[in-house]
């Protein structure tokens, strides 16, 4: 399968990017595509199908052969299919504002593709961004992070952290940077219970911050959780003043290669559980309306 990106970097050429579904990520300039191609379409030198999810692939497919009626070079790719992703462009396949420092992870978490996908901890170039996505920031040593630190303060935009942050991390010299910045939000995690406590140590860290500012990756689902015990960690992360977001567990096998065989299908109980706690608004008012 093609490796999406390289041709980026060639400035003469005219790169059309499509997507099998749209997200708050996806790109949203002119030569930025969701679905099959319009009536009206551009002059372009290359197609990339960019597939982020497993379960999309098939749609991707699709997409190449529907683009590649118009156009002589369509390249499938991305994500899904194992891209361990190079240096970063800003705004190619990820909207603009958002940028991505460094790639792979130290840690072999069970339940992550991350290590599978892009290996070990690698800095990238320093691109201007004020959503920073890496997958563990605070992994890449305190030289690394004063540059990411230092670029987010010379932005008009307030900083997000939608990565997410390792609670296990946050140190005395993380937050003092992050209280030296100027912050929308700032994403943690707690995946097991066993991670309530960092969480609540990197809490206490944070206590500038305001709940509105602190969100929470909680993991549900995973070896056997069930909804009372996933619904008990939930209110754990509330109670520590954060907002949880909800996400159910996928099989690593399922999001990286055989997601027909290992893509877990959900009781809409489950369902239901995630989305009031994926969704700010929804979560704050059944707090208030208890």
């Amino acid at each position: 399968m093609a490796k999406l990106g390289t041709q980026a970097s060639r400035k003469h050429e005219t790169l059309i990017r499509v997507f099998p579904r749209r997200t708050s990520m996806t790109p949203t300039d002119e030569l930025a595509f969701v679905g099959d191609p319009p009536l009206m379409r551009p002059d372009a030198d290359e197609v990339h199908v960019s597939v982020t999810f497993t379960w999309d692939i098939a749609v991707g497919q699709r997409l190449q052969q529907a683009w590649a009626q118009y156009y002589p070079n369509v390249l499938l790719g991305g994500p899904a299919f194992g891209d361990a992703g190079g240096e970063f462009v800003p705004g190619l396949y990820l909207r603009q504002g958002v940028t991505i420092t460094s790639r792979g992870c130290k840690r072999r978490c069970p339940w992550c593709l991350v290590p599978e996908r892009e290996g070990r901890l690698r800095l990238l170039e320093i691109q201007p961004g004020h959503n920073v996505q890496d997958n563990n920031l605070l992994q890449t040593g305190r030289p690394h992070m004063d540059q990411v630190f230092g670029m987010l303060r010379t932005l008009k935009e307030k900083a997000v952290f939608s990565g997410g942050l390792d609670p296990r991390l946050v140190d005395d010299w993380v937050a003092e940077q992050l209280q030296g910045t100027r912050i929308e939000q700032v994403f943690l995690s707690a995946d097991t219970p066993q991670a309530l406590r960092p969480l609540e140590e990197a809490l206490a860290r944070l206590s500038f911050l305001k709940r509105k500012q602190l969100r929470c990756y909680v993991m549900i689902g995973y070896c056997g959780e069930s909804i009372t015990a996933a619904t008990r960690r939930l209110e754990a992360v509330w109670d520590l003043g954060c907002i949880p977001f909800a996400q159910l567990y996928q099989p690593v096998f399922a999001q990286l290669y055989q997601p027909a065989d290992h893509y877990m299908t959900y009781s809409l109980e489950w369902r239901r559980l995630a989305r009031q706690w994926s969704r700010p608004a929804l979560t704050k008012w059944l707090h208030r309306h208890r």
